[in-house]
């Protein structure tokens, strides 16, 4: 298997298991977060984050476009700025919009993915803003994938603590 196929079968997978859950969000939910502890996204702010978690990191590694100002390295970026406290983070206004921009981040990473060569999944380095350890850039794309399967699995525990009745089936879109 080569990493082009490697990441889309692992890309597939992680966004058909991610809709299956947001099937299961209730617009009513959205306001929601864990009781105890601080710096829970709520259940909107974690729609919108998990239904954008990929493409646009596809896009920054793959053309170095990370969607900033003209003139704005994201490496010189504030912590707070990189990874915002929860309550700075954006949220859906319902489940149609998450719906909606997780299937356009499904067809950004897919096409972005579908435009570059094996080889340079295998053998460009790809230093990220919030990370410059050297790796290679089909394991920082993996990376991204995992990012909103880790995503998918809090999304999971958030419907779970809500009371609704998931099982492991959900979490795998069997």
């Amino acid at each position: 298997m080569n990493w082009k196929e490697l990441l889309e079968k692992e890309a597939e997978s992680s966004y058909r298991g991610t809709a299956v859950l947001f099937g299961l969000v209730d617009d009513s939910m959205l306001d929601w977060k864990p009781e105890t502890g601080d710096n829970w996204m709520t259940t909107g702010q974690l729609l919108r984050h998990s239904a954008t978690s990929c493409g646009d990191s596809f896009r920054g590694f793959l053309t170095g476009d990370w969607g900033l100002e003209e003139g704005v390295n994201p490496a010189s970026l504030p912590p707070e700025e990189m990874l915002p406290p929860a309550e700075k983070m954006p949220s859906v206004e319902n489940v149609g919009e998450a719906g909606e921009l997780l299937a356009e981040d499904r067809r950004l990473a897919l096409d972005l993915l579908a435009s570059c060569r094996d080889e340079d999944l295998g053998e460009k380095a790809a230093p990220a803003p919030w990370d410059p350890t050297p790796m290679l850039l089909g394991h920082r794309l993996l990376q991204m994938i995992d990012h909103l399967k880790i995503h998918k699995a809090q999304l999971y525990y958030y419907l779970k603590l809500q009371g609704k009745p998931v099982h492991t089936g959900h979490l795998w879109a069997m």
